[in-house]
């Protein structure tokens, strides 16, 4: 039974013999922890994620901008990430392929030796894993910013040893948001014990003099999630994360569209993820936030797919965010090419510039988003902790067991689905269907009012066509999914 308690030292060793036997590279002899630490040490502080951010934070800069970006050959990978460095990035990720994420390296091997014989890429990645820590280290030579591993993978504790002794220093994921959203049949039990390694390997760094950055995946599925939701799953990986000793937390969220709401979530996020470190004893962790730019459908002309990313960077610069990840004008077709990339970058960049020197005023309608989530947050973490007696991992395995949390459109067996948003008049993301989530019924009723309002201006009963409406409506033009709209 899976506990939130931190591993000793002992269990981690005992179990790091076991992940670094998994894959032929977990033999190098740069993963050595004395090695590791030392290399580490080296990583100047224009490199080191953990450090970029905390001081973009205590000096309460401009919102900083970082792609999304992968290609399986180690030469090609190089130019492209050379590329968006070039355009602009301040941070820079390497997207790991789909076979690295379901831990299948024999396939992403065979991937990659087609993509070097066929000279295009047959992986939508970086098998960071089968490159090993001299092929990661490459990447990492290459480049003057510091360097993610996003990916997807639930069970990543041979990608982060491998990533992190290479010099890369932030790692994203969770035990839920790496799960729920992109697998079906992984216990989440599973993967609280999984990631509870990769994080107790970070604070295994930290107490060895070396800061490193974890991000929890705030986003989820990208679709209509309520920021009470994906907040709350933030916050859940913070603390686990912090029970292992991490010290550098960024937590996340997905743009819903109102930009109210946007600002309110980011802000309260922010907040409330301070709020409960402390409440639970964790000293020292320095929270900061990352903003997703628009995750759902996007609109098949360039044009106004840039339109698209304007408006996500203003919302993301206006809120305060410390980071943002950025989309490209390709989003609708499939794999941007470098340049495409770049454009996003070099769009988002121009406008966190200009907004650099504001943030949204404070006011009435924000105050009263921001305190419903905060309401909606306290109410799911109570339900969380309640059912697992006080023990937060028990908690989020029982609650999703029961459906007192839950993520809508995830494909997870172990995810409820029973929950349906839609948006409210103003085009903030409100609940539908609650199935059995743990709210109070002032809760409920308040969400149930903010629908009914909308389905009295358009004439029509509240239904799940509101939701299919809403779904399609962006990459249509439009934030809500409206029957009558005269374009």
């Amino acid at each position: 039974m899976v506990k939130n308690k931190k591993l000793t030292e002992e269990e981690f060793l005992a179990q790091r013999k076991e992940v670094l036997a998994s894959w032929s590279t977990g033999n190098d002899p740069l993963l050595d922890l004395d090695k590791a630490v030392k290399f580490l040490k080296s990583v100047p502080d224009n490199k080191n994620f953990a450090k970029k951010l905390a001081r973009a934070k205590a000096e309460n800069s401009r919102t900083l901008v970082q792609p999304r970006a992968g290609v399986p050959v180690i030469s090609k990978h190089i130019e492209l990430l050379q590329y968006l460095e070039k355009s602009g990035a301040d941070f820079l990720p390497s997207t790991i392929d789909s076979y690295t994420r379901q831990n299948r390296y024999a396939e992403a091997e065979r991937g990659i030796e087609e993509s070097e014989k066929k000279g295009r890429a047959l992986l939508n990645g970086f098998p960071a894993v089968n490159h090993g820590v001299e092929g990661c280290k490459k990447i990492y030579d290459a480049i003057n910013v510091p360097l993610q591993a996003r990916h997807g993978t639930p069970d990543a504790r041979l990608l982060a040893e491998i990533t992190h002794a290479a010099g890369w220093t932030s790692n994203e994921g969770g035990a839920i948001s790496y799960n729920v959203p992109y697998a079906k049949s992984i216990s989440i039990e599973d993967t609280i014990k999984y990631w509870q390694y990769c994080d107790r390997l970070v604070g295994y760094y930290e107490e060895h003099g070396v800061t490193i950055n974890r991000e929890p995946f705030g986003p989820l599925t990208g679709t209509l999630v309520p920021p009470s939701i994906s907040n709350t799953v933030g916050i859940i990986e913070a603390l686990l994360a912090a029970e292992q000793g991490v010290k550098n937390i960024t937590v996340g969220y997905g743009m819903g569209g109102n930009i109210v709401q946007d600002v309110a979530a980011i802000r309260t996020l922010q907040k409330q993820t301070e709020e409960y470190l402390k409440k639970y004893g964790y000293k020292g962790v320095i929270v900061t936030t990352v903003f997703h730019q628009w995750m759902g459908g996007f609109p098949q002309d360039e044009a106004e797919a840039m339109g698209l990313i304007a408006m996500s960077s203003a919302v993301g610069a206006l809120s305060g965010a410390t980071k943002m990840i950025t989309k490209t004008p390709h989003e609708s077709v499939g794999i941007p090419t470098k340049e495409a990339n770049g454009d996003g970058i070099k769009a988002s960049k121009l406008v966190t510039r200009l907004l650099g020197d504001q943030k949204f005023p404070e006011c009435k309608a924000l105050k009263d988003e921001m305190d419903q989530i905060e309401k909606e947050v306290n109410c799911l973490m109570d339900a969380i902790l309640k059912v697992g007696d006080g023990d937060l991992a028990q908690g989020i395995v029982k609650a999703f067991e029961l459906g007192m949390i839950d993520v809508p459109f995830a494909p997870s067996k172990f995810n409820a689905g029973l929950i349906l948003p839609a948006r409210d008049n103003d085009g903030c993301i409100r609940i539908l269907e609650f199935g059995k989530l743990a709210f109070t019924d002032e809760i409920k009723k308040f969400h149930r009012k903010k629908i009914e309002e909308r389905a009295k201006t358009e004439k029509r009963p509240v239904s799940f066509q509101f939701t299919i409406d809403d779904i399609y409506a962006v990459s249509s033009g439009h934030l809500i999914g409206r029957p009558n709209y005269n374009d």
